[in-house]
């Protein structure tokens, strides 16, 4: 994410900035060191979090400023 200016919240519809960056993988399908990623805008971090949460998918949730991908991403 080199261009936050661009980054746009993944919820469904909205078409807000992204501010955070929520790393999560599917155990099922995924090697554990594999991170896919959402990003979310203030307003649906929650709602984004818990949705990855309660499937035990969410690994980490970071300001998208300090986002570093992962090697391997």
């Amino acid at each position: 994410m080199s261009d936050e200016t661009s980054a746009i919240c993944s919820a469904k519809g909205c078409r807000t900035a992204a501010e955070w960056v929520l790393a999560w993988n599917n155990p099922k399908i995924h090697t554990p060191e594999r991170r896919k990623t959402w990003i979310a805008c203030d307003e649906h971090r929650e709602h984004l979090s818990q949705f990855l949460g309660v499937r035990g998918f969410l690994k980490d949730v970071v300001p998208l400023a300090d986002w570093e991908a992962p090697a391997g991403s």
